[in-house]
């Protein structure tokens, strides 16, 4: 009889270790969280291996919510979403509620200095006429070269009306006297960029603004195909004076000068979340404080998804896919996780 009561207290003891090794495990075990996801679908990459990693670590996750970036801050001060990992800062810096820092807080790096944007030239016309700057395109054998409408100015590809970028690009064409120079073409961005690859296809020379991660510069890569160049100095729009010193950045990949001359603030990518969220949920914090993803495998990605797999399902696969290619970082980022939370 003694036999048997040890037997039964040996096993019930071996089930409250295992248990107690499988919540070690899943230390967001009964949790459910509200993640949110920026409208433009090249951040839609990142937002899903982040939530995997959440779910590795036991939490239950919503579907995303697709918020405007105003509209995602000032939810996120208020507890109805608890992060996102698609702020760009310093650029969304005035787009946050004035209480922002109050309930919310961004964490770690996605991509630091990730977040490029600026003015690319196909790299053959860059050595053939000698271009440095958006100043060059007051050439005139220049301005022909890119003229394909035959109205006497280089045609840019551009961003279409609305985006922030056509503001910027505007400012440009102002303030470096170019008007009469450049013709910013603002059509459906997506479409406009296929015309261009298919005209650097054809051996024909392309201008065409562009940020990072997108596909553009997995495709047309920078220092083999194209080349980025400087706008003719730093002239800052009200908004971006706050981050001068960030329009100019050092060791950009196929630049025609180091440091370059972006004319636009270069941005770091960052997990952003609910102070609340962060101090319950340890484990969370510390996966979004380690999680780093390479800027050209999110525009390798992007380029999946430009090529037609651009579903959930097709995004959820690209992320399996990462997560199994880097398998001993992603382990390691979960180990983080689970010990903070011990």
């Amino acid at each position: 009889m003694f036999k048997k009561v040890l037997l039964i207290v040996a096993v019930f003891m071996l089930i409250f270790s295992v248990g107690a090794f499988a919540d070690q495990n899943l230390p967001g075990k009964g949790i459910t969280v509200k993640p949110a996801r920026a409208t433009w679908n090249t951040g839609f990459f990142q937002e899903a291996l982040v939530r995997k990693g959440l779910e590795a670590l036991g939490y239950k996750a919503e579907a995303p919510k697709d918020l405007q970036n105003p509209i995602f801050y000032k939810s996120l001060t208020l507890g109805d979403v608890d992060y996102w990992a698609n702020g760009w800062f310093p650029n969304h810096e005035s787009q946050m509620p004035k209480n922002f820092s109050e309930s919310a807080q961004a964490i770690g790096y996605v991509v630091k200095a990730g977040g490029l944007q600026g003015y690319l030239v196909s790299k053959d016309a860059v050595e053939k006429y000698n271009i440095k700057s958006l100043d060059d395109f007051k050439r005139e054998e220049v301005k022909k070269a890119f003229d394909k409408n035959k109205d006497g100015k280089a045609d840019l590809t551009a961003c279409p009306p609305g985006w922030g970028c056509e503001n910027v690009i505007s400012h440009h064409m102002k303030v470096y006297e170019l008007e009469d120079h450049i013709n910013p073409v603002t059509a459906a961005y997506e479409a406009g960029m296929a015309a261009a690859l298919g005209s650097f296809k054809s051996g024909e020379p392309i201008f065409f603004y562009t940020w990072a991660p997108n596909w553009t510069i997995f495709k047309l890569k920078p220092g083999k195909d194209v080349m980025w160049i400087n706008v003719p100095e730093i002239a800052p729009k009200d908004s971006q004076k706050a981050a001068v010193d960030r329009m100019t950045a050092s060791g950009v990949e196929g630049a025609v000068t180091d440091p370059i001359k972006l004319g636009f603030v270069v941005s770091d990518i960052r997990i952003v979340a609910n102070k609340s969220f962060l101090e319950k949920n340890p484990a969370a914090k510390k996966f979004f404080e380690v999680l780093t993803i390479p800027l050209n495998d999110i525009n390798a990605q992007n380029t999946l998804m430009n090529n037609g797999e651009k579903t959930d399902k097709d995004i959820s696969r690209h992320a399996d896919k990462w997560i199994a290619d880097n398998q001993d970082t992603w382990n390691k980022w979960l180990d983080d996780a689970r010990a903070a939370a011990k």
